[in-house]
């Protein structure tokens, strides 16, 4: 067991942390002074695509790579100075499963068990709680090289949780899960949260964040560029988008530098608006005095996709090399 969290303090605090990369001659910057302060028992999620730095904050505050410069406490403890503390605090799950396919569920499990001190006995009995926590009971003692992606994922992260860590690092952990597995690990990201630990979340996913996060920061860059609730966010773009499925490629051109949405294949477009009946029926006076451009529309809240091409200026599709790196390194700590 870990030694008793000091409850004043965050899960999570970071002041400044950069990193940049050496490529050839020159040092391509990843992380440009990132601050964090993540409250405990929450769910924080760090969102920004490919390239954003996300991995590279992981990685510094799990202390498998260390920041040019800046510093951060996990738990109470200085990532440097207490570098053991914190690693007795957390656990880390990567993009990709990191358990041994050769190995029944139950022989991943226990063998996690023994290595962080627990003797056969109560190895044992911790594996077998944590097989029926994630539904695994059933495929105990199947080796995991059969189980489903879902299943891997699920098994990873209660590897993961053997030590019954503080934070809990979870780095894009849904990456290439079917839409039902990506539900039940969102199930096991509540119960988490909802038992007292600290869920640090990467994604990509908006949804995901939305779904799971208390607070979410969006970074880009290298740069945190927004932080808040997902509602605090939407805000900032607008409280509800208009969606205008046009009648011609000409009309959608036409309107397409006004809009935060852009779907060219199904000629829809989507703009901000306040979600009031005035303010819909004046764009689309506006918009299409004639009504023969406007084949029809819907109105809803704004979406973090929203948020994300208002503050960065771009889609979350595009992508640059600076982070990828990072993005392939499965671990446990």
């Amino acid at each position: 067991m870990n030694r008793p969290p000091a409850i004043d303090r965050p899960a999570i605090e970071a002041t400044g942390l950069e990193k940049s990369y050496r490529n050839g001659k020159a040092r391509v910057p990843v992380l440009r002074g990132i601050d964090l302060h993540v409250e405990r028992g929450t769910v924080f999620a760090l969102l920004g695509p490919n390239g954003a730095g996300k991995t590279t904050v992981v990685r510094i505050l799990a202390t498998l790579t260390e920041a040019d410069r800046g510093t951060a406490r996990i738990a109470g403890h200085d990532i440097v100075a207490d570098r053991r503390l914190v690693r007795r605090a957390i656990s880390l799950t990567g993009q990709f499963a990191a358990i041994d396919e050769m190995q029944t569920g139950a022989e991943n499990l226990r063998m996690m068990a023994r290595l962080g001190g627990l003797s056969r006995t109560a190895a044992r009995r911790r594996a077998d709680g944590l097989l029926d926590r994630f539904e695994l009971t059933a495929a105990a003692d199947r080796l995991a090289s059969t189980y489903s992606g879902g299943m891997r994922r699920r098994l990873d992260l209660a590897a993961g949780l053997v030590g019954e860590p503080e934070v809990v690092f979870l780095d894009e952990p849904t990456t290439g899960l079917d839409p039902r597995s990506r539900q039940e690990l969102w199930q096991v990201v509540r119960d988490l949260s909802a038992q007292g630990a600290t869920v640090f979340l990467t994604t990509q996913y908006l949804e995901e964040a939305d779904q799971l996060a208390d607070r979410i920061a969006l970074v880009d860059h290298g740069r945190l560029v927004a932080e808040g609730t997902a509602d605090e966010l939407k805000s900032r773009v607008a409280g509800h988008r208009l969606d205008l499925v046009l009648t011609g490629p000409e009309a959608y051109l036409r309107l397409a530098s006004r809009a935060v949405h852009h779907s060219p294949e199904s000629l829809t477009l989507g703009l901000p608006t306040d979600g009031t009946a005035a303010h819909v029926r004046a764009l689309l006076d506006e918009i299409d005095p004639d009504g023969t451009e406007v084949a029809r529309f819907t109105v809803h809240s704004a979406t973090l996709d929203d948020v994300f091409l208002t503050l960065t200026g771009r889609p979350r599709e595009n992508r640059d090399d600076s982070d990828k790196r990072d993005d392939k390194e499965p671990s446990h700590v």
